[in-house]
């Protein structure tokens, strides 16, 4: 069961609008009741990418060093199998 955003792109893309047309940070998270921190994230997040996903604010070296892991991890199963075959088959030859 995947976890539901609490806030939709288009809520947060308000809010980022109304910081860029000069309301403050402070006055935003009163009026909507949530944390100055978010509204602070959400404007940055969208002034670097345009986008407020988490993959898509990733610097290129936490991208390399996800995708790095990623393929670490598949490489990893890949010797477990091979090990287990090898061990399975010289089992069997004698």
């Amino acid at each position: 069961m995947s976890k539901q955003p609490r806030y939709t792109e288009e809520f947060k893309q308000r809010i980022v609008e109304l910081h860029k047309n000069g309301k403050s940070i402070n006055d935003i998270s009163k009026e909507y009741g949530m944390a100055k921190q978010s509204v602070s994230n959400w404007n940055k997040q969208y002034k670097i990418s345009g986008s407020f996903k988490a993959a898509d604010n990733l610097s290129s070296d936490e991208k390399e060093l996800r995708q790095l892991r990623k393929e670490n991890k598949k490489l990893r199963m890949e010797v477990d199998i091979l090990k287990q075959a090898a061990l399975i088959l010289g089992r069997n030859v004698e």
